[in-house]
């Protein structure tokens, strides 16, 4: 059992400490988490690798064996796989035949033995796009990926400056300009600042309570319909003639969500 505070076998101190090393965020080309799918039957090592990755603001699921990894990847719909080669019920090579079938042009990142060049060229050969071996540094691994999913085209390094996105709108808080599809947003003050909090909170669920306490940053004296109102007035600027992104939670508050493609 690895003692508490160690790092598990196959995985090198070196870059551990530094995932991010003031690199700029990589993001999905519509501005959502990249999604990484870690495969690996060590409990340890998978536990180690996922941190890295959501370290980097990816959304992260692991799976011990072919089965769940092939589950999970329906699920997820990954842009990456982190695929050990060696599993207990398959192997790696056939795990990257079945999610290619869920996911196509996913990127598939290889973890092999440390001398196993038959391993490094049968990856390859089957279809993976790269390969690292253990043991292997975390910096390595997260820079490895990163490379795949640009090269890919599945992934984009966001621009450096006040700029949020999510789908296609997007804000520049400098500039105080809002945009969708490209298309400019006039927004008065109030409802700026709402679409900022909106924005900096993408998928997750807020409360009227807690838009009022940060948008307007004083005592309505309960009078959430403010909330209700400036939230219509959104809608009719940021939806109009458009997919909604601006959703309502009955009894729970609103949520700003990219469009499912």
């Amino acid at each position: 059992m690895r003692r508490r505070g160690t790092l598990p076998a196959g995985v090198m101190l070196e870059g551990a400490m530094n995932a991010r090393s003031g690199r700029p965020a990589l993001t999905r080309p519509d501005g959502t988490p990249v999604r990484v799918l870690v495969v690996d039957d060590d409990p340890d090592l998978a536990e180690v690798l996922s941190g890295a990755l959501r370290y980097e603001g990816w959304e992260v699921r692991t799976a011990g064996d072919g089965a769940s990894a092939v589950a999970g990847a329906r699920e997820l719909l990954p842009d990456a796989v982190v695929l050990d080669v060696m599993l207990p019920d398959t192997d790696g090579f056939a795990v990257l035949r079945s999610l290619r079938a869920v996911r196509p042009d996913v990127c598939v990142l290889f973890l092999t033995a440390r001398d196993a060049v038959e391993d490094r060229i049968a990856g390859i050969t089957a279809g993976g796009d790269d390969y690292v071996t253990k043991p292997f540094s975390l910096e390595e691994v997260v820079a490895r990926l990163r490379g795949l999913l640009r090269r890919a085209g599945m992934a984009r390094q966001l621009e450096e400056g006040p700029r949020l996105v999510v789908g296609d709108l997007a804000m520049d808080e400098e500039a105080r300009e809002v945009t969708r599809a490209g298309e400019l947003i006039g927004l008065s003050p109030t409802e700026f600042e709402l679409l900022r909090f909106l924005m900096r909170n993408p998928r997750r669920v807020l409360s009227k309570t807690q838009i009022l306490d940060r948008v307007w940053s004083y005592d309505f004296g309960g009078q959430a319909h403010v909330v209700e109102l400036y939230i219509s007035y959104l809608r009719k600027k940021v939806d109009a003639g458009r997919p909604p992104m601006i959703h309502t939670v009955r009894g729970a508050g609103y949520v700003l969500k990219p469009v499912a493609r």
